[in-house]
């Protein structure tokens, strides 16, 4: 997520109340998460595991909860609570913006598009020509739709990112800033959730095709002419490159990346990266191939228990 203009580190450290460590007139453009942090941007840690990543990262700002030495070329933040001051500086720099409109005035249409009744549009939502948006949509600020694409009933674009930090009272959650871009001539069926990223976009590829009752979670990219069938429940940060199909309930765990043209049978936990061009099957996860002779094989145990007697 970039910011409006480019602010200083002094400007960022007041508005956080935090000290900071570096020249006060440093650069700072955007916040982001790490997986798709660039310079100039602010990532945040609040965990000594992971310090070395965020500070070795292409972020040029460091949100941190402990001052430490600070690498050649970048700047830091120190705050009690790195978390709590990421929220803050979502709320500012993306505030809520109430709407009393079933269509945002601030929306931009193409024409030929046909918006059925019942349907929300947010505010800075973007949709391209000849779509077809079925109704009782939800379509939340800043989604980006492109061209000939429709959207089947009940179906939720942009709701939050489940990001969660656990608190002693409860959980604190990670406030999402970031977009659902759906590129042009995809399919999605009814009473889907694609959920935004939290800084970043999450996206659907050109000439995908969703089924009904699926769920992509936030910061995921999917890639161009993918097929997801129905209940299919994909995590967050997640990458699935081109021409996937992923059958009937399907799951995934976060930070994956399933390869161009795999296909993921039906009912499968896909709980670990996997390679393209092949086709796979099981809990946890493994090529179709070997997972079927696994199962044949122990229909075969009484057998050989039998002949052992």
């Amino acid at each position: 997520m970039k910011f409006p203009k480019v602010h200083s580190l002094e400007e960022i450290a007041n508005l956080l109340n935090c000290e900071f460590v570096g020249d006060e007139n440093f650069s700072v453009y955007g916040m982001n998460e790490i997986h798709v942090v660039e310079p100039g941007d602010i990532v945040f840690v609040d965990h000594p595991k992971y310090y070395d990543k965020a500070l070795q990262s292409a972020a040029t700002i460091v949100l941190i909860n402990k001052k430490v030495d600070c690498p050649d070329g970048k700047a830091l933040l120190i705050s009690d609570d790195p978390f709590r001051d990421f929220n803050i500086l979502t709320k500012h720099f993306k505030p809520f913006q109430f709407s009393n409109a079933s269509i945002s005035a601030s929306s931009i249409i193409g024409e030929g598009t046909v918006i059925q009744p019942n349907t929300f549009i947010g505010n800075n939502v973007v949709i391209g020509k000849n779509c077809l948006i079925h109704s009782n949509v939800s379509i939340y600020d800043y989604t980006v739709i492109g061209d000939n694409v429709i959207i089947h009933a009940g179906t939720i674009l942009g709701a939050d990112a489940f990001y969660y930090k656990k608190r002693p009272d409860g959980f604190d959650q990670l406030v999402s800033g970031g977009r659902v871009v759906i590129e042009s001539n995809v399919g999605i069926g009814a009473l889907c959730t694609i959920d935004k990223g939290v800084t970043g976009d999450t996206t659907i590829g050109e000439g995908t095709k969703i089924d009904n009752q699926v769920h992509v979670g936030h910061d995921t990219v999917i890639g161009k002419k993918c097929l997801i069938a129905s209940q299919t429940g994909i995590a967050g940060c997640v990458i699935i490159e081109d021409e996937v199909t992923l059958w009937g309930q399907v799951g995934t765990t976060s930070g994956i990346t399933i390869g161009t043209k795999a296909v993921i049978m039906g009912q499968t936990g896909v709980t670990k990266s996997v390679e393209g061009g092949k086709s796979y099957f099981g809990t946890p996860i493994q090529e179709s191939r070997e997972k079927l002779k696994q199962l044949a094989n122990i229909k075969k145990i009484p057998e050989i228990l039998n002949k052992l007697k």
